[in-house]
């Protein structure tokens, strides 16, 4: 088995060397090998590859290393699978660092969310090591080893694009095309935050600061790297980030990384609204919504991602209200290891120009539980522009919106009838939060509160009974006789309604 593992990597360290050979050379024959072929392929995609030709103690020498003596990342508290993924490309000969959020987040006590890998070998390379890796992404080309659920994502060290065919910018700023590979020298100037920045060395149980990001996090400070300005106009999204990272953390954003927030907020148009629906979902459901919800106020961002919901908070502050309580209720169940679903916030978000609009039709003689629904769809076709939200998640805000108007049923058959809807629960709580904010439903909800617990009661008294009951029943042996139907019937329908 050790002559094997021996041969296997003398292997890839001969299948480096050959394309490192290659790599400033013309390309191979067409009548070449399938090797040669996908090392051609490799060769295309890392034009600016000639600095990895360098050790990497050169590419070290303006960082700060802080030794295993020094910090208080312990291997104990690293995931395993990240830990096999960092060994196999060292053990190959490539240089192997965890980076990102999980050495922030270690270095602050917290169990990090995910583990990333960054290295110097592509993603082809990466590819060869690992048979259970795939390989994604157009803009950036990232390489993913799946441990059957779970991911450890790998991305190569990546370079200025500015010098090479292989990355692109639009006319805004914004990267649509990143696949530029250099040293780690050069990828630190790529992340976006100090504390992002750090790298943990698998090699030496190091960690490598190019940029200060020790020091900001010590100071419990969110610097950006390099121009701020410049910075999120390459990526918009970077401000969201921002926002997140500060809540997440409980940081301030530095002045200089904070400022352009104010001004490039437009730029949050151009991104593709699944791409914000995920990083909303991010703000959101992270357990800090109500922080993250006041920075989008505070740097006027909800304008650019919930139009009509800033609309409406402008025109009447009692809709704030009801939001800071969603939000925090969002908190509270997260931190208490509860579901939550994006649904109930979105419905939130959109409930008063949905109300609004449908006091509109309402007013022009359609009845009202019709026109929250024609409200609904249009309120959702705009907001669609801006962040798409999946079918599975409008159609229970449609619910929520929709029973809101049946609570004021509170006899017989049509109360009994909302009680068992599937999304009752949901529209309950959200109609106990407009309760809480001050809209004129106080009575509704108090009564749907004693109704339900009067249902219980009911529900648990008839079990009791029929348990005790059943016997005696089947002994008689008799069943009841059909009441005739009366003249009545229609009324006492209606009555029953």
């Amino acid at each position: 088995m050790i002559d094997w593992l021996k041969n296997g990597l003398k292997l890839l360290s001969s299948k480096q060397r050959h394309q490192h050979k290659y790599s400033g050379e013309s390309a191979p024959s067409a009548g070449s090998s399938s090797n040669h072929r996908k090392h051609r392929a490799a060769r295309n995609a890392t034009s600016d590859l000639s600095r990895q030709s360098k050790k990497v103690e050169e590419y070290l020498a303006d960082a700060k290393i802080v030794t295993r003596g020094e910090h208080s990342i312990s291997r104990e508290h690293i995931d395993d699978n990240a830990l096999k993924v960092l060994y196999r490309l060292h053990k190959a000969g490539f240089h192997a660092c965890l980076v990102g959020g999980a050495v922030r987040d270690l270095l602050l006590a917290k169990t990090p969310k995910d583990f990333d890998v960054a290295t110097n070998a592509t993603p082809e390379q990466v590819k060869d090591l690992f048979r259970n890796c795939r390989l994604i992404g157009r803009r950036f080309r990232l390489a993913h080893v799946h441990f059957g659920r779970q991911i450890i994502e790998v991305a190569t060290y990546r370079t200025n694009h500015d010098h090479t065919q292989s990355g692109s910018v639009d006319e805004s700023g914004r990267i649509v095309r990143d696949n530029v590979y250099g040293g780690i020298d050069d990828d630190v100037w790529r992340r976006d935050f100090t504390a992002n920045a750090l790298y943990y060395d698998i090699a030496n149980f190091s960690i490598i600061d190019f940029v200060g990001g020790l020091e900001d996090i010590r100071q419990r400070q969110l610097k950006m790297i390099g121009d701020a300005q410049i910075r999120y106009r390459e990526d918009p999204v970077r401000m969201l980030r921002a926002i997140r990272f500060a809540a997440k953390l409980d940081f301030s954003i530095e002045e200089k990384s904070r400022t352009p927030i104010y001004e490039l907020g437009s730029l949050l148009q151009d991104i593709p609204p699944a791409r914000l629906y995920e990083e909303v979902l991010k703000l959101f459901h992270s357990g800090h919504a109500l922080k993250s919800f006041e920075a989008l106020n505070e740097y006027d961002l909800l304008h650019y991602l919930f139009p009509a919901a800033a609309q409406a908070i402008k025109d009447d502050p009692q809709h704030l209200r009801l939001l800071q309580l969603a939000m925090k209720n969002t908190d509270d169940r997260i931190c208490n290891n509860m579901r939550v679903t994006p649904a109930f916030l979105f419905a939130a978000l959109l409930w008063a120009p949905v109300a609004k609009r449908a006091e509109e039709i309402n007013e022009k003689g359609m009845p009202y539980s019709v026109a929250i629904q024609k409200a609904a769809t249009a309120v959702m076709s705009q907001q669609v522009k801006s962040i798409s939200i999946p079918r599975r998640f409008t159609s229970t805000m449609r619910d929520i919106w929709g029973l809101q108007t049946r609570f004021h049923y509170r006899k017989g058959r049509r109360a009994q009838a909302v009680l068992e809807h599937p999304k009752f629960r949901a529209a309950y709580d959200f109609l106990c939060l407009r309760a809480q904010s001050g809209e004129a439903v106080a009575d509704e909800s108090e009564w749907w509160t004693q109704f339900q617990q009067q249902s219980s009661s009911n529900t648990s008294a008839v079990s009791e009974s029929s348990d005790g009951k059943a016997s005696d029943s089947k002994s008689s042996g008799r069943r009841r006789r059909r009441k005739p139907r009366s003249q009545n019937h229609s009324s006492n329908q209606t009555s029953d309604d």
